[in-house]
C-alpha cells in the first residue's frame, strides 16, 4: 500500500519517476495525485483547437484529416505532412524522417497528439508530436487508460504526455491508502464533502459526471482551506502586536493641508479616508489594502493618512518597489505639500514636517545625512525603496508604513516594516495598487487584509484609444507607428516607447524563439531610421540613479520627444503631456502591466494613444489578452477578463517562478462561496488554535497543497 508521503520512484520505477520530477516537479504520491487533469473530453468530443498558445505543450483530441509525404530539400530526408481536425478548424503536424508513421496515421482516425505548438508561415503546428491513436488494435488499452467515456487530459511536459500520466496514476491509485481524512468531519457534513480518498479516485477516474463534480467540489475546497488558514494565521499574528493609536488631531498639519487643497475631494476619497483615520485611531495595527484606478487620487489619501499619524508626534514611511518612483513620490510630496513639508528651511510653516528620500545607491554622504533625519525624528514623511527596510535603517517612532504597488513586493517585506514599531508595538500598514482587483482574487492573494476600493476616476483625465498592431499579419502597419508617433510630435506633445527587455543581459540559451525587444536596441534604431531628428532618451533600471533622474526631468521638461524604457515607467510616472505610448512585443506583459502602462498617457487634456505591437497569430490566447484590452479602459471590468482568461491556477499559481502551480482547481472567478465559507472556517480555526496543533491533518494538507515555503509567491501573481 502506498500513503500520499511516499516517494514514487518504488511504485513506478525509477526511470519513471525521474521523468516525473524532471519535467513536471512532481516527487510523491501526492503530488502526483493532485496533478489533476487539466480537462476532460468525452469519447468522441473532439479538443476546440481555436485558442491555442504558441510555445506551449499542448493536448488535443482530434481525428486525422489529411497526411503527405514529401522530400526535404536542404538535405537527404522526408517531411511527413499531416492535417488534424477538431472540425471546425484545422491544425498542421509535421514529422521529419520519420515516414514509416504513414502506416498508423490513417485519415479518418481520432486520437491524442500532444506536442509544443510552434508556427511555420505564419501557421501554428505540431513538429513530431506524440500521439495515442484510439484505433482496433489499441482500443482496449486505450478504454483502459482513458475510462470508458471520460477521458482525462493531464498537464503534460516533453518526454511525459498525458497518457503516460494517466498510466503513472491508475498504478498509484490502485495501492493507495489515505488515512485519517486531513478535513474535519464536521466541516465535511457541514458542506457536504466527499472523504480524501473518495475524491482522490474520482477526479482521475471518474465513474460518471456526477462522481466527478462531488471530486472537484470536496479537493476545491482543500485548496481553498490550505489558503486561508495561512491567511488566517498571518492576520491572528499581525494583531498580535498592539499598535500606537493616532487619533485625529484638529488644527494639525491633516486639517491644514485639506484647506490648501485646490479641488475638492471625491467621495470615495472622502469615504475610504475615514475608514483609514478609524483604522489608525485603533490600538488594533491597520492592515488595509486601498486598490484604484492609475489615477484615482490614492496618493493623496496615502498622505492625508501619513499627517494624522505626524500630527500625533510620530512617522510615516513610504515604500516604492523602484528607486525612479521614490522619487518621483518624494517631488510629489513635497510639491503637494509645499511649506507644510519644509521643516528646517526658510519659509516654512509653523508646524511643517520634513519630506526625506532614501535608495540603496544615494552617495555615502547623502545617504548618512537621510539615515540621520530618520534616527532623530527630523523626517516625519519617509520615502523610500527596499533599503528602508534594512536591519541598519532605525525609526524614531514609526507609526505608518505606505507599501505603494504592493504587486511588487512579497510577504517578508510587509512583515519587515510591522517589526519596526517603537518598543513591542507594530506600525499601522497601507498597501496601495493600482490594479484593480476581482473581490474574490482580494480575499485569496490579500486574505490578510481589509480592501478597500476608489472606483471614481479623477475629474480631468482624458480618454485613452488602444489598438493592437498585428505586425506579422499586416507588416505595412509597422511603418504607420512611427508615422503616429512624429504626428503626436508634430503636435507638440511626447511619446514613450516601451520594450521588455533593457538589452545588456547574457544571451539565452534557448534558440527556438526570438528574444524580447531591448531598450538599447531599439532607441539607436529609431534615432537613425524612422525616428531620425526627434530628440530622444532612455531610461531603464540599471542606470545610476542621477542619470535615471536627469532623463525624467528632461522628459518632464519636455525637453526630450521619445522616451524609449524599460517598465520603470509603469507606475508614479506623471507627465501630462506624453500623448502617445507604443508597446513593442506586447505579448511579452500580462494584461493587468499593459493597463498600467498606458494609464501613463491620457494624462492631460488631451485624448491619449496606445499601441500594443505583436507578432503572435490571430487565435491564439495571447492575442485573446491582448484584445481584452484593447477593448476596454475600465480596470475592474479588464481585472475580470483576465481572470476569464487566465488557465487554471495562474493566479495563484508561481508560473513565473517556475514552480508548479498553488492552485488548480479553484477558480477565483467562479467559487466565490466556496472561497468565503472557508475564510470564515479557517478564520474559526486559527481564533481557537493558532499554531494548529489539534489540527495536524489540515497542517499537513497545508503543506501539501500550497507548501508554505512558497507562500510568498501568493503575492506577487
Amino acid at each position: 500500500m502506498a500513503g500520499l508521503r511516499d516517494k514514487l520512484p518504488l511504485l513506478l520505477g525509477a526511470k519513471t519517476a525521474k521523468a516525473l520530477a524532471t519535467s513536471l516537479e512532481i516527487e510523491t504520491v501526492s503530488d502526483l495525485l493532485r496533478h489533476y487533469p487539466r480537462r476532460y473530453a468525452e469519447r468522441g468530443e473532439l479538443t476546440d483547437i481555436a485558442g491555442l498558445e504558441l510555445g506551449e505543450h499542448a493536448t488535443v483530441l482530434a481525428r486525422v484529416e489529411k497526411v503527405s509525404k514529401r522530400r526535404m530539400k536542404a538535405r537527404n530526408g522526408t517531411i511527413l505532412d499531416m492535417v488534424i481536425t477538431d472540425g471546425k478548424r484545422r491544425l498542421t503536424c509535421a514529422f521529419f524522417n520519420q515516414a514509416w508513421r504513414e502506416k498508423d496515421l490513417v485519415p479518418g482516425k481520432t486520437g491524442l497528439f500532444a506536442g509544443k505548438v510552434s508556427a511555420f508561415r505564419d501557421t501554428l503546428q505540431l513538429t513530431n508530436p506524440e500521439y495515442e491513436l484510439f484505433d482496433a488494435e489499441n482500443e482496449a488499452e486505450a478504454m483502459d487508460n482513458f475510462l470508458a467515456a471520460i477521458i482525462p487530459v493531464y498537464p503534460a511536459a516533453q518526454g511525459m504526455p498525458t497518457w503516460s500520466i494517466a498510466k503513472c496514476v491508475r498504478q498509484v491509485l490502485d495501492v493507495l491508502e489515505v488515512g485519517d481524512d486531513p478535513m474535519p468531519a464536521e466541516l465535511r457534513r457541514l458542506h457536504r464533502l466527499s472523504d480524501l480518498d473518495t475524491a482522490l479516485h474520482g477526479i482521475h477516474r471518474p465513474e460518471n459526471w456526477a462522481h466527478l463534480e462531488a471530486s472537484r467540489k470536496r479537493l476545491k475546497w482543500d485548496e481553498a482551506m490550505a489558503v486561508q488558514l495561512i491567511f488566517a494565521q498571518r492576520r491572528y499574528s499581525a494583531v498580535s502586536r498592539p499598535a500606537k493609536p493616532n487619533p485625529h488631531v484638529s488644527g494639525g498639519l491633516m486639517d491644514a493641508f485639506d484647506k490648501r487643497l485646490p479641488f475638492d475631494l471625491t467621495a470615495g476619497q472622502r469615504a475610504i479616508g475615514d475608514e483609514i483615520a478609524a483604522d489608525l485611531a485603533s490600538e488594533h495595527p491597520m492592515n488595509r489594502l486601498l486598490q484604484g484606478e492609475v489615477g484615482s487620487g490614492k496618493t493623496v489619501v496615502a498622505l492625508r493618512a501619513m499627517l494624522q499619524v505626524v500630527d500625533n508626534g510620530r512617522q510615516a514611511a513610504m515604500l516604492a518597489p523602484t528607486e525612479v518612483l521614490a522619487a518621483q513620490h518624494a517631488r510629489s510630496l513635497r510639491e503637494m505639500l509645499g511649506d507644510l513639508g519644509q521643516a528646517g528651511e526658510l519659509g516654512a510653516a509653523e508646524n511643517a514636517t520634513k519630506v526625506t528620500l532614501l535608495t540603496g545607491s544615494m552617495g555615502a554622504k547623502e545617504r548618512k545625512k537621510s539615515l540621520l533625519e530618520i534616527v532623530s525624528g527630523e523626517a516625519g514623511i519617509v520615502v523610500g525603496t527596499h533599503a528602508l527596510i534594512q536591519d541598519h535603517v532605525e525609526f524614531a517612532d514609526l507609526g505608518l508604513a505606505v507599501v505603494d504597488e504592493q504587486h511588487r513586493f512579497g510577504v517578508e517585506q510587509r512583515d519587515a516594516l510591522r517589526t519596526r514599531g517603537a518598543g513591542d508595538t507594530s506600525p499601522h500598514v497601507l498597501v496601495m495598487t493600482a490594479t484593480p482587483i476581482p473581490r474574490t482574487v482580494a480575499m485569496t492573494v490579500y486574505g490578510d487584509l481589509e480592501v478597500s476600493a476608489l472606483r471614481e476616476m479623477p475629474v480631468g483625465r482624458s480618454p485613452i484609444s488602444t489598438t493592437v498592431v498585428p505586425v506579422a499579419e499586416k507588416p505595412a502597419w509597422f511603418d504607420r507607428i512611427w508615422q503616429r508617433v512624429r504626428e503626436e510630435v508634430g503636435k507638440g506633445h511626447q511619446a514613450y516607447v516601451v520594450c521588455p527587455r533593457i538589452g545588456d543581459e547574457p544571451p539565452s540559451d534557448k534558440s527556438d524563439k526570438r528574444p524580447p525587444l531591448a531598450v538599447l536596441d531599439v532607441a539607436p534604431e529609431l534615432e537613425h531610421g524612422p525616428l531620425q531628428g526627434l530628440k530622444i532618451g532612455v531610461l531603464h533600471g540599471r542606470m545610476p540613479p542621477d542619470d535615471k533622474d536627469a532623463v525624467m526631468r528632461a522628459f518632464s521638461a519636455a525637453k526630450l520627444d521619445v522616451l524609449v524604457a524599460t517598465t520603470v515607467i509603469e507606475v508614479g510616472v506623471n507627465v501630462p503631456n506624453a500623448t502617445a505610448m507604443v508597446i513593442m512585443d506586447a505579448d511579452r506583459f500580462g494584461v493587468s502591466q499593459l493597463h498600467q502602462l498606458r494609464g501613463r498617457v491620457g494624462r492631460g487634456s488631451v485624448p491619449g494613444l496606445c499601441l500594443l505591437v505583436t507578432e503572435t497569430l490571430d487565435g491564439t490566447a495571447t492575442r485573446e489578452r491582448l484584445a481584452a484590452v484593447e477593448s476596454t479602459t475600465d480596470g475592474f471590468e479588464l481585472s475580470r477578463l483576465d481572470l476569464e482568461l487566465r488557465r487554471e491556477g495562474d493566479i495563484l499559481g508561481a508560473a513565473q517562478s517556475g514552480k508548479r502551480s498553488t492552485l488548480k482547481l479553484l477558480s477565483l472567478l467562479r467559487d466565490e462561496d466556496v472561497i468565503a465559507a472557508s475564510r470564515q472556517s479557517a478564520q474559526e480555526i486559527v481564533e481557537q488554535d493558532p499554531e494548529l496543533k489539534k489540527y495536524r491533518g489540515l497542517a499537513q494538507m497545508v503543506d501539501d497543497v500550497v507548501d508554505v515555503d512558497r507562500a510568498e509567491y501568493l503575492e506577487k501573481s
